[in-house]
């Protein structure tokens, strides 16, 4: 199916020309080879990545904490406000300690917090992640984790490898918002936008049914 510039623009209002540009031709040729194919599919993988990536606008994940947003999102490793404020405004340093010792990172030391800290449309977070995927689409994403937030293809591809790998086409073909976005997410967060920019694809691909 056709997956153009204006379409992109529809759904997503607030991103900028140069985004859409930069990802539009990884889009075009990626996402079929996930089997993200029908309309349904589509519009539900671009309402998930425009919420994700804030329109398109962040390519590495936002590390830049207040001493009091340390405390009230990472409270389990800043539990005293004297220990917030030595890391508050240092995105590295809170890095290598919130992603320490998990997900295949070495600890604080070592720096993998910060080298595998969160990028991609669907951010790929943990240097264990990094080589499972890798491997999966054939990226050197462990030696070159920096690809992700600069190759437009590095970034689709990753996003689209998530998708597969966690079964989200079958959500899509059931119209699942909620069980979609529990999956990427966790939880609930951004419903309510990624509703709104779901029914923008809906409405641009013409796809029947009510609002979400």
């Amino acid at each position: 199916m056709n997956i153009d510039f204006d379409m992109l623009r529809h759904i997503m209002p607030q991103a900028k020309d140069s985004d859409i540009q930069h990802y539009l031709p990884a889009i075009q040729t990626r996402l079929a080879t996930f089997d993200i194919n029908t309309p349904l599919r589509v519009a539900h993988f671009i309402a998930q990545i425009a919420h994700e990536s804030g329109q398109f606008k962040y390519k590495v994940e936002n590390l830049n904490y207040s001493a009091r947003a340390l405390r009230l999102v990472f409270g389990k490793y800043f539990q005293t406000d004297d220990i917030a404020e030595q890391y508050a405004r240092n995105p590295e340093k809170i890095a290598n300690v919130v992603y320490a010792n998990r997900m295949g990172n070495g600890d604080i030391g070592s720096g993998d917090g910060w080298k595998y800290r969160g990028r991609g449309l669907i951010q790929l977070t943990g240097k264990e992640n990094y080589r499972t995927c890798g491997n999966a689409i054939g990226l050197p994403l462990v030696e070159q984790p920096d690809g992700l937030a600069n190759d437009p293809n590095a970034a689709v591809m990753t996003a689209c490898y998530f998708w597969h790998s966690r079964h989200l086409n079958q959500y899509a073909d059931q119209d699942d918002l909620k069980s979609i976005t529990k999956r990427i997410n966790g939880g609930y967060h951004g419903l309510e936008e990624r509703a709104k920019f779901l029914n923008r694809a809906k409405q641009y691909l013409e796809i029947q049914g009510a609002d979400v």
